[in-house]
């Protein structure tokens, strides 16, 4: 997975490309615990994201929690496969999620 982060002031956009999984979230974890102190508006895109595991949607959770403190996120991007994901847990309500 490769993650792309562009910041213009208190805006944060987290590109996620590859797979979103046990062995990859750790990595976005680490990232997001570093980038999101004084972020306002988080926007994950996940456009280029095949695939989210159960690791992963703790790391969207976790954040979707800090920002809840401090600003807003959005998810965008998310293909049929992630929607799924995301309407079989849940996540539909917990997370804003703008389609691709």
């Amino acid at each position: 997975m490769t993650i792309q982060k562009i910041q213009e002031n208190n805006n944060l956009t987290i590109k996620l490309e590859g797979r979103l999984d046990t062995i990859t979230a750790p990595e976005l974890e680490q990232e997001l615990k570093g980038l999101l102190p004084g972020v306002e508006h988080l926007v994950i895109d996940l456009t280029a994201t095949e695939y989210i595991s159960s690791a992963g949607l703790r790391v969207l959770l976790s954040a979707q929690k800090t920002m809840n403190r401090q600003g807003d996120m959005l998810v965008k991007g998310a293909n049929e496969v992630i929607m799924e994901i995301f309407e079989v847990t849940g996540f539909v309500d917990i997370l804003k999620i703008e389609e691709a």
